[in-house]
Formats: structure tokens, C-alpha cells, sequence
């Protein structure tokens, strides 16, 4: 038999409740789910799910703070799904630790293809090591990390440092939303002005570079008045792809 991923659904909500353990169970998973969060946080300690499925809006506890509470001892993946549609509360949710954000009402299609998607991140050799993929590619976008190139349909995009690590750091997290406060923090430093401003202008930049139209972008996508989203490739620890080059 088949192991089978196990998924705590934290929702007090029982149509979507019910919606959803009917959905996963027909696709395979085992669903368990809790009606409130101090439940939930009882199924998470005692489970060890592959991941969690919360809602924001418990009657108990908020959903931001048992993101909080399991960052605290567990990395487990965790799919917000809330009514909340406020850009402060998927920014408050996604910097508390969780790892995506879906607003309802929602698709069985978006669900299982976002569920999929934080496994997918959350995969660790079987050595227990996390292995940091060289190399990432999407299309006719390449870039590898240990060279340091990026390149595009077979031609090399020449990037200013600033524009190399914001791509860097979007691929390396492709498929997740990053926070516009993360990037700015993860490249700038803490005490960097949050003014939005001057990362928008260096992603306008690299699109600029890197879209065939960057007003329709294919692989970076803006989540509004929260973030940017890289959209997924394929991530491999791979030899050289190209001549020896540096990245300028």
C-alpha cells in the first residue's frame, strides 16, 4: 500500500470543511481536519502532517498566531485559505511563516495545484540534508547559481548585482510568494528604508530584461500590494551550462 500524505485541514467552516477532505481524499491524501485552532494545533503536534490547510477566522484562536506557534517547533508546510481578502493580512500571514495564500472562494484545480507546490518545497533527501539546487530553468529562463549567469533563449542577460540577487532569491523560492518587506530586508538589510520604491524599480528592470512583454510577465509575477512570485521551474544540482563567464 501506498503511503499516503497525510493533510491537517484547520477550517470552521464545515461545507468547506467537508469540500475540501472530499476533494484530498479523492486525490489521494488522508485528510484529517479540526474545527478550531487549539484543535488543530493538537492534530499538527501529534500527526507531524505533511501540511497544514488553516483558515485565519477561528472562533479560538487567530490564524496568525498558531502560524507563529508551529513556526516555533515545525517547518511543515502551511496554505493559508481564508475569506480575508486584505493585502496586510497575506502580508502578516505570509511574514509570520506560512507559504502561500489562497483567497475563497477557490478552485479544486488552484488547491491541489498550490498543495503540490509546497510539498514540493518542503522535500528533503533522504540524508536529511537539504540540498541547494545549482541550477534553475523555466522556459527559455536559465539561471545557475554557482556560475552566476542567467541566461535567455541561449543568450546570456547581463544583470547589476542588485538585479542578480532579487532573481536569485525569487527562483530559489520559485512558486512561493515573497513579501515585498522580506526582499527588501533579505537585500537591503533590516534597517533599509521599507519604501517599495526602490525595489519596483529594479524588478522593472529586470523584467525588462528577462520578459518578452513586461507588462504581461511570463515568469515573475506581482501578487498586489504583497509581493512577487517567480513562477515554478525546474531546480537540479547540475554541472556547468555554459562557458566559464562571470556575471556582470
Amino acid at each position: 500500500m501506498n503511503h499516503k500524505l497525510t493533510v491537517v485541514i484547520i477550517e470552521d467552516e464545515k461545507n468547506i470543511c467537508t469540500f475540501m477532505e472530499t476533494t484530498l481524499e479523492n486525490h489521494g491524501y488522508k485528510a484529517v481536519s479540526a474545527g478550531t485552532g487549539k484543535d488543530g494545533l493538537s492534530c499538527i503536534t501529534s500527526l507531524c502532517p505533511d501540511i497544514v490547510l488553516l483558515d485565519l477566522g477561528l472562533p479560538d484562536i487567530d490564524g496568525i498566531d498558531i502560524i507563529k506557534k508551529v513556526r516555533e517547533f515545525s517547518a511543515v508546510p502551511i496554505l493559508v485559505i481564508s475569506a480575508r481578502s486584505e493585502e496586510s493580512q497575506k502580508v502578516a500571514a505570509l511574514d509570520a511563516g506560512a507559504d502561500d495564500y489562497i483567497t475563497k472562494p477557490f478552485g479544486t484545480s488552484e488547491l491541489l495545484a498550490r498543495i503540490r507546490t509546497a510539498l514540493r518545497h518542503s522535500q528533503i533527501p533522504a540524508s536529511g540534508v537539504s540540498a541547494s539546487p545549482s541550477v534553475y530553468q523555466c522556459g527559455d529562463l536559465c539561471i545557475d547559481f554557482e556560475k552566476r549567469l542567467v541566461n535567455l533563449a541561449g543568450n546570456q542577460i547581463h544583470l547589476t548585482q542588485i538585479e542578480y540577487k532579487l532573481v536569485s532569491l525569487l527562483a530559489r523560492n520559485a512558486g512561493k510568494v515573497l513579501t515585498y518587506d522580506f526582499m527588501i530586508n533579505h537585500i537591503w538589510g533590516p534597517y533599509a528604508d521599507n519604501n517599495n520604491q526602490i525595489l519596483r524599480v529594479n524588478m522593472a528592470h529586470i523584467r525588462r530584461k528577462i520578459e518578452e512583454n513586461p507588462a504581461d510577465p511570463k515568469y515573475i509575477s506581482t501578487e498586489i500590494g504583497v509581493g512577487y512570485r517567480m513562477k515554478e521551474g525546474i531546480s537540479a544540482n547540475s554541472s556547468s551550462l555554459w562557458p566559464e563567464e562571470e556575471n556582470t
